[in-house]
């Protein structure tokens, strides 16, 4: 055999070494997966794709389940239409699928749309004047009355708080019908979700919950009748409650009502058989080895979906075993044994979410620590996994992805915390004698997110070029159960900020990383955590908040209904618990604050408003602290647009060299970054 030759390994700076990963491959990884939908027979696989370089637009891709082409795929709305529903500003669910027909919601409208066959799309609900606005999401079918049943939520002017309730749309027959308003069937509150229908039609579930509570603290499970007229009839609370969340409730082809319950202190799969009793079942035996694992998450969009019904003698849930996700195949024993059969699969893959089953066949979106998320079809019969569509390609060798360590390490009151980290990886280049890696702490969104272990371009664009990363699943993190989730009650900028300072502590004294070049970078509420950190802590040197909040008490009286409350439990009651809103607020102790700062915000943000982080500019502006300031015009909460991801992308990076000293790469354009006296 020919001898193999190595590539010369190059002793550079790290932080300075080169990579194939570019921000603008970034940018294309950064399509946005979503949903995936059989239609009824199973004929066509349906999903979304989110794409930067059509900016931002939310499209709905067709699959031919019959087709040998894996590379045949449709778009369903062509431009400029963007299908994509703002209940709840974050949306999700936004279509359903029947046979030949698609309904979906139209972004720039929010109207219900069908699309039957090759016909034009038409309108079901109507159009509404500017003084009020009317959002769907999250639809079944009722065929025996030819409706669909959704979530509505309405938007008034005069300062009003949205109403949320179920209704139903009828279904048009033609275009030349006439367009009829929803008709209400529960009202009364603040939340709902799930609406599902049972087979014969004779009884209908659904999520519903109330402030302050988000569905992951407490949300109920309810059973009605429906009546000859359509309407609800005899509800019955079945699960749940203020202190016990409840995920997907689903309907079986022969009338069992599957859900998710963390009752015992995890989401574990159950069931009602019987509609008399209402009894429910856990699915899984008492000594079962999956019972300290969590089948379901938190539900901040509509639409998930952990578990697929294959068919009434077959389920499959995906679970999270300490952030690492795997499949298991339940085989049902209702009607033979009594007893349930339980196969883990065996998968190459590491993270899974939106099951979907249809004509016998499983689809879900699926990754792993060297695969970027991606659509996949799997074959229960043979196990074998087919991908259908990835949402990165032209992917470097993988000997230049970084693979998630799985850390656990000790945080405040004798406690552990979970964290994945990444190793600075590049097959042509090493340290330099003697030198750590400088680290970048990530902090994941929600709070109640979870870090996950799938392969992420925009964590392998820092590990490729000689950072350490670090992904923390502080205490508040969703996958590790209940109790673990609600370590962040009342304790937000507290227990999250101690478990990232305890992380790099932790990483420091594995000699792993550079204790005076750590920088912590997060958005939304991960944001929020990094100013905290920064404020509150001396083991950070620089920051990165993108769409992060400065001021509690700012985002207690100015967001969206869906988190208007959700610091009630995070932090205190306001205005009753003002005193911990001041305590807390990064904007208020900028004294405190002493290393540099970059902020990224888009300028349309509902959520996390740009008052919040031009606030802090300001301050450390003021201060003579370093800072930097990149908003964007039409970007809302998370940017979409593919020049916007690149520029951020690519100026954080500026932003962190500059700071750390570190050679700057010539590609980077430059950032202007006040106070900088270097």
């Amino acid at each position: 055999m020919p001898e193999v030759k190595s590539e010369a390994v190059a002793n550079l700076p790290c932080g300075a070494w080169p990579s194939p990963i570019a921000a603008e491959q970034v940018a294309r990884g950064a399509l946005r997966l979503s949903q995936t939908a059989f239609d009824t027979y199973g004929s066509a696989l349906y999903w979304l794709e989110g794409r930067p370089s059509e900016g931002g637009r939310s499209v709905l891709v067709k699959h031919s389940t019959a087709s040998q082409d894996r590379a045949a795929n449709t778009d369903v709305n062509l431009a400029p239409v963007s299908i994509r529903s703002l209940v709840h500003e974050y949306g999700g669910g936004s279509f359903f699928t029947d046979i030949g027909k698609v309904f979906y919601v139209q972004f720039d409208d929010q109207r219900i749309y069908c699309i039957n066959g090759s016909a034009a799309p038409i309108p079901l609900t109507p159009a509404y004047d500017s003084s009020q606005s009317h959002r769907f999401t999250d639809f079944c079918l009722d065929r025996q009355r030819n409706r669909l049943i959704c979530v509505m939520e309405v938007h008034q002017s005069g300062g009003h708080e949205p109403e949320n309730m179920l209704v139903s749309v009828p279904l048009l027959s033609a275009a030349s019908d006439a367009i009829k308003e929803p008709l209400v069937l529960a009202s009364g509150f603040d939340f709902y979700s799930t609406p599902r229908i049972s087979p014969d039609g004779r009884f209908f579930a659904y999520l519903a919950w109330r402030h302050p509570n988000m569905p992951w603290d407490g949300c109920e499970l309810h059973v009605a009748e429906v009546d000859s007229e359509g309407q609800l009839r005899n509800d019955k609370l079945v699960a749940g409650g203020p202190d016990c969340s409840i995920f997907q409730p689903q309907w079986s082809p022969d009338g069992r009502l599957y859900f998710i319950s963390d009752h015992s202190g995890f989401w574990q799969p159950q069931v009602i058989s019987d509609f008399a009793s209402f009894q429910v079942v856990p699915l899984l035996p008492s000594n079962s080895p999956f019972n300290q694992c969590e089948f379901g998450v938190p539900m901040w969009v509509f639409g998930q979906s952990t578990y697929a019904i294959v068919s009434e003698r077959e389920l499959v849930f995906a679970f999270n075993r300490s952030g690492i996700w795997s499949l298991l195949k339940v085989e049902l024993g209702f009607d033979t044994s009594g007893s349930h059969k339980y196969t883990e699969l065996e998968s190459p893959y590491t993270d899974f979410s939106y099951l979907t089953a249809g004509n016998g066949k499983l689809a879900m979106l699926a990754a792993s620590a060297c695969e970027a998320q991606s659509v996949v079809e799997l074959d229960l019969q043979s196990n074998r996994f087919v991908t259908l569509k990835s949402s990165a390609s032209d992917l470097p060798g993988p000997a230049y992805f970084s693979k998630p360590e799985v850390i656990e390490f000790p945080t405040d009151e004798g406690r552990t915390a979970f964290a994945f980290f990444y190793p600075p990886t590049n097959p042509s280049c090493s340290p330099l004698a003697g030198e750590k890696p400088p680290l970048i702490v990530k902090c994941h969104g929600g709070p109640t997110g979870a870090a996950s272990s799938s392969l992420s371009l925009g964590i392998q664009y820092w590990t490729s070029r000689g950072f350490a990363v670090v992904d923390v699943n502080y205490g508040g993190s969703t996958g590790f159960g209940r109790d673990y989730r609600k370590r962040l009650n009342q304790n937000w900028g507290v227990v999250d900020v101690a478990d990232c300072q305890n992380c790099v502590k932790y990483l420091v004294s594995k000699e792993l990383v550079d204790p005076k070049r750590v920088a912590i970078s997060g958005g939304s509420a991960g944001g929020y955590t990094v100013l905290c950190a920064l404020t509150f802590t001396s083991v950070f040197t620089a920051g990165a908040s993108h769409y992060g909040i400065g001021d509690l008490e700012a985002l207690a009286r100015d967001t969206h209904k869906f988190e208007s409350r959700y610091l009630d439990n995070l932090v205190a009651p306001y205005p009753s618990g003002r005193e911990l809103y001041v305590e807390r607020a990064p904007l208020n102790h900028v004294e405190k604050l002493n290393c540099p700062v970059i902020f990224f915000q888009g300028l349309d943000d509902k959520v996390v408003p740009p008052n919040q982080a031009e606030a802090m500019v300001n301050a450390l502006r003021t201060k003579g602290i370093p800072v930097a300031y990149i908003a964007y015009e039409g970007e809302a909460h998370g940017f979409r647009k593919a020049e916007n991801i690149i520029r951020t992308i690519q100026s954080e990076q500026y932003f962190f060299t500059r700071i750390f000293e570190i050679p700057l790469d010539d590609s980077l354009g430059p950032v202007e970054i006040e106070n900088l006296t270097c």
